[in-house]
């Protein structure tokens, strides 16, 4: 889930920005320190979308930069346990396919890419051997995020499936949900007549 977050902190501005507008400094130091900050707490920082307010600078005894009180908004990405995702497939390897969200890649096991026994081909791609479906490196998939771990902050794990009812390639669902085309009379009549031809035989 993509979320707004409000912070507060003191942000330091080093010497060789005394001469930009202080603002822009500030957001220049802001956008610096939580660049690809990720915590268990407010998840992936994406970007710094807006500065509320700055305090009055403070001077520190033996350091000669100004800090600065400031509010700001982040822009940040936290997945949620059950929450359903739109995505492209990155890469895929034997044991599962790896699946682009943007800030963050997740990982959807073999056994969670579809309801079938799949198997691998060195061409990366994994295929049912009921369904003769087929998963490769730039598909676009839908998938429900069924485990989260932020114990390495440097590499969250994402785990998903794609098993559920309206997940799986976006192809596969269309295939199974699009409405199906109403018959014309002319063709549900010539139908009929056919069916009638084979029964006299």
């Amino acid at each position: 889930m993509f979320y707004k977050t409000e912070l507060q902190d003191h942000i330091r501005v080093p010497p060789n920005l005394f001469d930009v507008a202080v603002e822009d400094a500030v957001i220049q130091r802001v956008k610096k320190k939580f660049e690809g900050y990720i915590s268990k707490e407010i998840g992936i920082v994406i970007d710094v979308s807006s500065v509320s307010e700055i305090g009055e600078g403070t001077i520190i005894p033996g350091d000669g930069a100004p800090y600065y009180n400031v509010k700001f908004e982040l822009l940040t990405y936290k997945p949620e346990m059950q929450e359903v995702i739109l995505g492209k497939i990155k890469d895929v390897a034997d044991f599962g396919a790896f699946i682009n969200l943007g800030p963050i890649d997740g990982m959807i096991h073999v056994s969670q890419t579809m309801d079938d026994f799949v198997s691998f081909s060195k061409e990366k791609v994994l295929t049912g051997k009921e369904s003769k479906r087929t998963l490769k490196v730039g598909d676009n998939c839908r998938a429900r995020v069924i485990a989260v771990s932020f114990k390495d902050l440097q590499n969250p794990k994402l785990g998903l499936t794609m098993r559920q009812e309206y997940l799986g390639k976006l192809e596969w669902i269309d295939e199974k949900y699009a409405p199906k085309e109403e018959k014309k009379p002319k063709e549900e009549k010539k139908e009929k007549k056919e069916k009638k031809k084979g029964k006299k035989k």
